[in-house]
């Protein structure tokens, strides 16, 4: 140390103060007083600060670096205009110390006075919260607007809800519902509720099978019927709706029925969200009746963004709709062909298979057929593959580059023949079955017998869970792309060519999280397919801890956010769809959070190092 408690010239100091986060949250006078209180210190490369360094106070670099070390262990790498308070960083590891890696200039705020702002301004204490997983975890929430559908259930339910015995008949069931002008009633038998009938059931189960009025009710009911939590969301039901194909939810709360919910009850709250699309596409009866709905789309994408619907729920929802599309093309297909010569099941893969789409997402899909197949039936599901896959690409879900779709013969196989390739993908991991595994493990039945693709799924889990060789080579290829940061955290974008000074947030993003979170289920037998609720059966089955779940959690929600903001703006703009983004367009304090996020995968990649390597 060459000087220290020297007074700065304030004009420089305030002007440099005024770029650092967070010191433009505070107030002019608290701005102004902080600057007054500020010392300049000058020390030389390899200085130390640590437990038993007696000045306590909040640290910004001027100039120079500084590595945050537990031990031996590298907890972060700071630069010009960052900062830090090792009180607050040591709380928790006693052996947390910061170590000079160049020569610096330090603007030094004493701990009485740093104590203070952090008391009086709530924005400023937050952000110097010790630990940055909770500070992404707020990034992640810290904008999100209220939203309609976004409300409680309870704000639309009806409470007025017709109960009835399973000794009633339909008869009394049919008075009642139109004495009291409902579409629906509930079975309920000590004090339990055992199923539900709606008008639908009276015309498909009672008037279509000619029953008898004297006929009980259970014999038409839908029994054990999907409910919903009191504490849910109109956007959580509208999903389940969309999703299961009902339109009729109980709502529950401790086991009781409180209320029930309905299709028309949130067509009611808002005509261009997703139950409403999905039952437009349902009762189209041509391919351009549904490429006019798909259309519609993206506009849709920047309403749900521009009022605050969350980055995964708008993924779901979009998936939910192309889910849509392509059961109608195969009900459409069917209506003119025939029913399918024998059990068959039409997979999503990638993105599809997660729920995770958003818009511009190709077409990664392929056809599961019973073992019963023959050689002529081929015919008839060629044509299907042929009819949906072309169906699909008019309604805006491009033709896979890699031609990983039904329309290719290697991806449409009897069930034995799947297994078989499973088999030899994990038998001989080359980059190529490596590639494959990325995106055919990632698999959801979207129509038909989903038996198929539920016994798929666990020879895949069953062939890759014991398999160390296989999964040290998925970790292999994981590790070979490492998050967008340099040194002192600066993030490091392509310096030529058409996205110069971008980054690839899908490539360098979220495709590493995703496919850490796919070796650990892999490993752990865990069947969920979404990322998200893989991490959170990892917790559970304590595979991974909660912070670190809760880390990648955050992790992926934030740069999902980003990626749609950014599709709002190229759809807004006209620009061309791309994953291609420039972290110059966020605010400082949206630039820290995108850092902490590339650093959570970072040392996520690390842990995923030392555990599946070793197969190698």
């Amino acid at each position: 140390m060459l000087a220290a408690g020297v007074q700065p010239e304030l004009k420089v100091v305030t002007e440099f103060l005024a770029r650092c986060l967070p010191f433009d949250s505070l107030s002019e006078s608290d701005f102004n007083a902080a600057a007054h209180q500020l010392e300049v210190v000058y020390y030389r490369r390899g200085h130390v600060f640590d437990r038993q360094t007696p000045e306590t106070g909040l640290r910004i670099l001027r100039s120079g670096a500084v590595e945050i070390r537990d031990e031996n262990k590298l907890l972060d790498r700071l630069g010009e205009g960052e900062s830090f308070n090792l009180a607050s960083l040591s709380k928790n590891r006693i052996a947390t110390r910061a170590v000079l890696i160049e020569d610096a200039l330090i603007y030094f705020l004493p701990e009485k006075s740093y104590q203070h702002l952090r008391t009086i301004n709530r924005e400023f204490d937050r952000f110097f919260h010790s630990q940055k997983d909770r500070r992404l975890r707020r990034a992640v929430r810290y904008d999100a607007s209220p939203h309609q559908m976004m409300t409680a259930v309870s704000t639309l339910m009806s409470k007025d809800v017709l109960v009835l015995s399973g000794q009633d008949t339909l008869s009394i069931a049919a008075q009642r519902m139109t004495d009291r002008r409902v579409s629906s009633a509930l079975i309920v038998e000590q004090g339990r509720l055992s199923g539900i009938v709606t008008d639908r059931d009276f015309r498909s189960r009672a008037m279509a099978q000619g029953m008898s009025l004297s006929t009980r009710i259970t014999k038409v009911m839908t029994p054990n019927p999907l409910t919903i939590d009191l504490g849910a969301t109109l956007f959580d039901a509208t999903l389940m709706m969309t999703l299961e194909g009902y339109h009729h939810l109980p709502v529950m709360d401790q086991g009781e029925v409180i209320g029930i919910i309905t299709a028309s009850d949130l067509m009611l709250a808002k005509q261009d969200d997703p139950v409403y699309m999905v039952q437009h596409i349902s009762r189209q009866h041509d391919v351009a009746g549904l490429k006019s709905i798909a259309e519609t789309l993206p506009t849709m994408l920047v309403e749900w963004a521009d009022a605050g619907v969350p980055a995964a729920q708008i993924s779901r929802i979009l998936t939910a709709i192309s889910d849509a599309v392509t059961a109608r093309l195969i009900e459409l297909y069917t209506e003119e062909n025939g029913t399918a010569p024998v059990a068959f099941c039409w997979l999503g893969f990638g993105s599809q298979g997660r729920s995770e789409q958003l818009i511009g997402a190709d077409q990664d899909n392929g056809l599961l057929i019973s073992d019963e197949f023959m050689p002529e039936h081929d015919l008839w599901f060629k044509g299907l593959a042929t009819f949906v896959c072309d169906g699909l690409d008019l309604c805006g879900y491009v033709y896979c580059s890699g031609k990983i779709m039904a329309t290719t013969d290697q991806w449409r196989q009897s069930l034995s023949c799947w297994k078989q390739t499973v088999e030899r993908w994990t038998r001989s991991p080359t980059p190529k079955a490596v590639m494959h595994v990325s995106i055919f493990f990632d698999l959801r039945s979207v129509y038909g017998d989903t038996s198929l693709c539920q016994q798929l799924q666990q020879h895949m889990l069953a062939c890759s869970s014991k398999n160390s060789i296989f999964l040290a080579a998925l970790a292999e290829n994981v590790l070979a792309h490492t998050p967008p940061l340099g040194i002192f955290r600066r993030f490091l974008v392509e310096r030529n060519g058409d996205y110069k000074d971008t980054l690839n947030l899908k490539k360098r993003g979220i495709l590493p999280i995703i496919d850490m979170v796919r070796i650990h289920s892999l490993a752990n037998c865990v069947a969920a397919v979404n990322t998200h609720e893989r991490i959170a059966e990892l917790m559970r089955i304590k595979k991974l801890t909660i912070s670190d779940g809760r880390n990648m959690d955050d992790a992926l929600d934030y740069i999902m956010r980003l990626r749609v903001n950014e599709q709002v703006r190229q759809l807004t703009t006209g620009e061309p769809i791309s994953h291609y983004f420039n972290p110059d367009h966020l605010p400082e304090l949206g630039r820290k959070h995108l850092r902490d996020v590339f650093t959570v995968v970072h040392e996520a990649q690390e842990v995923l190092r030392i555990n599946y390597r070793g197969g190698i």
